[in-house]
């Protein structure tokens, strides 16, 4: 048996401290919601280590430290209405519910979505509700403060740019491997978005995503 509170902390400091991640909340939150009661039970002695934990469908937990970035980069503040884009085991929703008013987290496998449902109501997190969606249908506009998309989007898709309130920001990864650009998308006004590199990463798409046209020779 390993020691969760020992793992927790190592988690924190070795992993995201480390990696550039020093908003208080973003480590208060991450310190406090369970990480392992999310995970998979075959997966549960993993849940703290710096890898990516296998949910099945080929989909996988982020790593603690990316999570850790992302929440930084997108400055949730309590009144803030969010928006997550795959909700895998539930894990990074509990985290942005833990940082705002409200969540509204959607995935495409139904089996993610009923996993979920009870990973955060056994661990009381009541502020934050999870649905089946392809997210690739989402037609809302400026319905949120926050958007953080857990799947990389191989061909900027501006649905999701759409969707902010101004002054939201959407966390989005694009591009395809070995190197994919992580950036933060502000909502300046109406119809004026603001732009901003934050590090290379590597993610999986969003199933459904749209992929750039390959070259027939």
């Amino acid at each position: 048996m390993i020691d969760i509170a020992s793992a927790r902390r190592q988690m924190i400091e070795q992993q995201v401290r480390a990696w550039e991640v020093l908003d208080s909340r973003v480590l208060q939150t991450m310190e406090h919601v369970p990480r392992e009661e999310f995970a998979p039970p075959a997966c549960r002695e993993l849940a703290f280590a710096d890898l990516s934990v296998p949910l099945g469908h080929g989909q996988s937990m982020l790593t603690p430290k990316l999570e850790g970035r992302i929440l930084q980069s997108l400055e949730v503040q309590p009144d803030d209405r969010v928006l997550e884009v795959g909700t895998g085991s539930g894990f990074f929703a509990a985290c942005l519910g833990a940082l705002a008013r409200s969540v509204r987290s959607i995935d495409i496998f139904p089996d993610f979505v009923e996993t979920a449902r009870a990973n955060l109501l056994r661990t009381g997190v009541h502020n934050v509700s999870v649905e089946p969606m392809d997210a690739m249908t989402l037609s809302a506009d400026g319905a949120y403060d926050v958007i953080a998309l857990t799947g990389a989007l191989p061909v900027y898709d501006p649905r999701f740019e759409r969707a902010l309130a101004v002054g939201g920001r959407l966390f989005v990864v694009t591009g395809q491997g070995p190197v994919m650009e992580a950036q933060r998308v502000t909502r300046a006004g109406p119809a004026e978005w603001l732009r901003e590199s934050l590090f290379e990463t590597v993610l999986d798409p969003l199933i459904h995503a749209p992929e750039p046209p390959r070259f027939v020779f």
